[in-house]
Parts: structure tokens; sequence; C-alpha cells
């Protein structure tokens, strides 16, 4: 029985954890498909997927009962060992993707902060020490590592942290001549999000994401897709690559990997990862046995012909809903993004208010986010119930209309 001293309120966040985060005045304490319950039991239908990270819901049994197996197997070996859960996962990733070599990580940031190392020893090793230019994009959102937030094209993540990794250089995204004016024998990789999510829901162009890859083989500079948000089924496909035709160098995948455990894996071809050695890397946790055996499993379900064809399917019906709400209410100038990674965009005289919408939803029961100040943003479960979709935004809309009616 909890006694008052273990009571936990919203107030406790104030007092005791860093103020880097603003989370919302409720507290999920209860999940279960795609609804969550609050300390009060208040119900909400959850349309942000712990930002695209619960691919398949909350608590999902085979997810459960992998984590209960292996948490009363093997948590924990360090990389001294190898594991057989990391062993498997490796496998299936590679069996599904143009990937020769896996490594596992713990979070986004790592896995391309382990991505951009490489690229840069790989250049460095098969070209020249001089070749380290990374070219990036504005709106870009690749992690919050040093290095990693300063490939990112968002200064307000990066200032004021001191002097920032040097030869980094960002043009805009969807813009293939900008890229050429920037591009020269001493670029070691380009790094891009096929699908922008943190910057606003923007998916590359075609002939973007196939001129990067011509320039990228023209200057042997390598091509780095970030597909920590867009991938593991988000976009309709296992990585958003396969969409285009076009394929990377290097690939990071994160969030829905692991279904709600935190792992990260950076992908690549024999060739390039054969420049690293024992020692050139690194990571206490990355690839422990507990993580990759739920993230085996969570790939085993995400990777089928049901859910990924399912995603596209589940995309109409959201996008009909929020064409009827920005019809009704006047509200929105674009719908856009790839699957179940929805951005939609809010008109000029709603411009900056995403989070007063945000903080609507959660009290109207429906668990949103936003893509910076003007875009509202959906990455639901991969298999979440038609029901789900209709009451959650049934719920959204009643939210807009509070906010549009002041």
């Amino acid at each position: 029985m909890a006694t008052q001293q273990d009571a936990v309120t919203r107030a406790n966040f104030d007092d005791v954890i860093l103020p880097i985060y603003a989370p919302a005045e409720f507290i999920p304490v209860k999940g279960k498909g795609s609804r969550v319950w609050d300390q009060q039991g208040k119900e909400y239908v959850d349309f942000a997927g712990g930002i695209a990270v619960t691919a398949l819901g909350h608590c999902h049994p085979a997810l459960v009962e992998t984590l209960k197996t292996q948490g009363e197997t093997l948590w924990h070996t360090s990389n001294v060992f190898t594991n057989e859960p990391a062993l498997r996962l490796a496998r299936k990733l590679i069996d599904a993707t143009f990937a020769e070599r896996v490594v596992f990580m713990n979070s986004g940031t790592e896995a391309n902060e382990t991505a951009f190392k490489l690229a840069r020893f790989y250049a460095s090793t098969r070209h020249s020490p001089y070749k380290t230019k990374i070219i990036a994009f504005h709106n870009a959102f690749h992690g919050r590592s040093l290095f990693t937030v300063s490939v990112g094209g968002q200064p307000k993540y990066s200032d004021g942290f001191g002097p920032k990794p040097a030869d980094i250089i960002h043009v805009p995204f969807n813009d293939l001549h900008a890229v050429k004016a920037v591009m020269d024998g001493h670029t070691c990789a380009v790094v891009v999000e096929p699908i922008q999510g943190e910057g606003g829901v923007t998916a590359a162009t075609p002939d973007f994401l196939k001129g990067l890859r011509e320039l990228c083989d023209q200057h042997n500079a390598l091509l780095v897709f970030d597909e920590v948000q867009c991938g593991m089924g988000r976009s309709g496909e296992l990585f958003a690559y396969m969409h285009y035709g076009v394929t990377p160098d290097i690939l990071t995948s994160a969030k829905a990997l692991g279904g709600g455990f935190p792992i990260s894996a950076m992908l690549t071809t024999h060739d390039i990862a054969s420049v690293f050695h024992a020692g050139s890397h690194g990571s206490t946790y990355g690839g422990n046995p507990l993580a990759c055996a739920v993230a085996g499993t969570a790939f085993d379900i995400i990777n089928t012909p049901e859910v990924l064809s399912g995603v596209n399917e589940k995309r109409q019906l959201f996008v009909k809903h929020l064409q009827q709400i920005g019809e009704k209410f006047d509200l929105f100038s674009d719908i856009r993004g790839m699957g179940l990674l929805i951005g939609a965009e809010l008109k000029p005289h709603y411009k900056g208010r995403a989070r007063d919408f945000l903080y609507a939803a959660a009290d109207a029961g429906v668990m949103v986010l936003n893509a910076g100040p003007d875009v509202m943003r959906f990455v639901p479960s991969l298999i979440i119930d038609a029901q789900d979709i209709e009451e959650g935004m049934k719920r959204f809309a009643d939210a807009v209309a509070k906010v549009v009616n002041g």
C-alpha cells in the first residue's frame, strides 16, 4: 500500500528534475493498446506514441512476454561478450535491408553519433584526413550530443555550449542546387532525414534524394539516412529509403525499433564498416540482451505485410478526419508526411499556436504532438484500431473547437 510519503504529483517534477522539459500537467500511469490512463483514471487516446516510439501500442502482449522471458534469462553481459538476441536481431535487420553490418546503441543520438564518427573515419582512412565536411539541412534534427546537435539544423538547440565541431554546413532541405554549391572533394558525408520529423514533418522529394545519391557518388562522399523517426514501418515500408529506391551508405534506426524499450542501430555495408577495428567506438549497454530480445519481437511483428500495408489505410482515415476538421475550422494549410508520420500545418492566423492545440487536446482526452510552433504531428501506433482513430479524432475536433472559439 502506498503511503503519503510515496505519493507522487506533477509538482514533484519541478522539485527534482532538471528543468529541460515542460511536461503536461497530468501523469500517465497505465497504457493498453492506443489508450492511456492518468493518476485520476482519466482516459486518453494516444496519437503521440511516445514520439513515434510505441509503434505497437502500449504493453503489446508479445513484447510483454518477451520482456518477461528475457528478464528471467539474461539482462546484461557488456560487449566483452556477444549475446544471442543481439546476433538474431542483427541478422533480421541485414536480411531485410541493404545492410551487411549492424551495431547496436541505446538512442537515436548514439546511433547518429556512431554514423557521423564512422563517416569521418572512413573518409580520413580511405581518402584524406582533410575530407571532413558534413553537409546537413536546415530544420533537421539528429540528436542532442554536441556532435549530433551541431549536425542538426536548428541553432536554438546547439547555441551556448561552447565551440561546435567544425566543418558542418547547413543548406535548405529539398534544394539540390544548394547542395551542389557546397559539395566538393572535402565532403565526407551528406546527412539527411528522408522525412524531416521535428522540423515540421516534411518528406524529401524523390528527385532530391536521387540527386544526393548521385552527388555523393561523384564526390566519394557517404550518404547517411537518419531514419530514427521515419523508419521501422512508420512510412508504410520497413524503412523510408525503400519508397524512394535510393540506397544510403549508412542508415540509423531507433525509436520504434524497440517498441518502447530503449535501443538503436546503425546499419552499413561491409566495406564501410571495415575501417573500424576493436576499440574504434563502443557502448556499455549497446546491444544488451534485454533490449535486443524485445526489439527482435517488435521487428517480427512490424516487418509483416499486414502491418505495413495497414499503415497507409490508417493514414487515409487520419487524413480524412484532419481535412474535415481543417475545413470546418479553417485550420490547416497543408497535411503532409508519409504513412503514420503525419503533419498538419496551421494556417497563418493560427501560426505559433501548435502548443495551444496540444494542451487543449490533452484536456479533451487525446495525446498529440507538435513539430515546431506551426505544425500538429500525429505518430500513433502502427496497429491502432479504426475505432481509436474515430474516437481520438472526435476528441481532437472538440479541442480545436475550444481553441478556435476562445
